[in-house]
């Protein structure tokens, strides 16, 4: 991989600084000693670019779990690593700029968050590794050969939902359930993969499911109303939906219609319960990804895609209210809870 030739590069000209440095510190005060650009455990400084699609609270905590992983790992942000934050606001012409841009600057590393991001990145990037999170199936959106066998440049993890076992809570919360509506973006793969696979799953719990879409957030509400005559609405980890969530969350409550996420963000939103991913733990297991690429020199093309391995009730008692229906005391007992 051309990246870690560079990054070779890059490390024998540090070394020859620092030893150039040690030998004019060695007439000079201790004090120096904590000076340069590595710390105490030997870290080579390094630049990350970070392109996120747009900012709501899913894609927000993968970023911050992501670079909590390097704090953890003993980089200084500021001293030995270095975060470019971009972007986009759910418009992909500036996520393909930024990645762009990443493409041509001196980040040792990109991120790339959400699929319509992570398509851009891979598009512009081939010399330097590039990371995905909150990308729900990579191969059908052509970042990766394969999940086990990756090929390229370009890996990641997976915020792949799990679609029955949420279909099946709301048949908890919503027992007479016979249709659930979906609105979802038309132009995210990331949302086609998760319609077609609550489609299979609904089968088996004789569900009909009943979709709308949209191409800009302000179609949202006028969606929603379309649904017509549905028993829930499920909102998948959509980001033009998610980011828009108050227009449909409105609407369903005029409507008293139960709204179910996909994510805890959405239910912090003002849908009623999720189990969901927790997006600061994908972020952070992405970013030990990084770490063994910067520092073990880990190829991406052999790096298989990684999956959320554990799930989590939210609830939001305050929703359930305002939407006419009561979680069941099962699912609360072992539920987080937002306000």
């Amino acid at each position: 991989m051309r990246q870690t030739s560079f990054r070779r590069r890059a490390l024998a000209v540090t070394s020859l600084t620092a030893a150039a440095a040690l030998t004019l510190s060695a007439c000079s005060s201790s004090s120096s000693d904590s000076e340069g650009g590595d710390d105490a455990a030997g870290l080579e400084s390094v630049k990350i670019g970070i392109s996120q699609l747009v900012q709501h609270p899913a894609l927000d905590s993968a970023t911050e779990g992501f670079k909590q992983a390097f704090l953890d790992a003993g980089y200084v942000e500021g001293e030995t690593v270095e975060f470019d934050e971009q972007n986009a606001n759910g418009e992909q012409a500036t996520a393909v700029t930024i990645a762009q841009t990443f493409a041509s600057s001196d980040a040792d590393l990109v991120l790339a968050v959400a699929t319509p991001a992570a398509q851009a990145a891979a598009q512009a990037i081939a010399d330097k590794p590039v990371l995905f999170t909150a990308v729900t199936d990579a191969v059908s959106a052509e970042l990766v050969d394969s999940n086990e066998e990756p090929g390229a440049n370009v890996t990641g993890t997976s915020d792949m939902a799990p679609l029955s076992d949420q279909l099946e809570m709301i048949t908890q919360i919503v027992p007479d359930a016979a249709k659930i509506g979906i609105v979802y973006a038309s132009g995210e793969v990331n949302s086609e993969v998760q319609v077609e696979a609550a489609q299979e799953a609904a089968a088996d719990l004789d569900l009909e499911i009943v979709t709308k879409t949209v191409t800009t957030a302000n179609d949202i509400a006028q969606a929603t109303e379309a649904l017509g005559d549905v028993d829930a609405i499920y909102v998948p980890t959509d980001n033009m939906v998610v980011a828009g969530i108050s227009s449909l969350i409105q609407v369903a409550e005029d409507k008293q219609i139960p709204v179910i996420g996909a994510e805890s963000g959405t239910v912090e939103g003002g849908a009623i319960a999720t189990l969901g991913i927790d997006y600061e733990s994908l972020g952070h297991q992405t970013g030990e990804m990084a770490i063994k690429i910067l520092q073990d020199d880990a190829d991406p093309a052999t790096m298989p895609v990684e999956f959320a391995s554990e799930f989590t009730y939210v609830v939001n008692p305050g929703a359930a209210e305002r939407m006419g229906v009561e979680i069941p005391q099962e699912i609360l007992d072992q539920a987080e809870t937002v306000e």
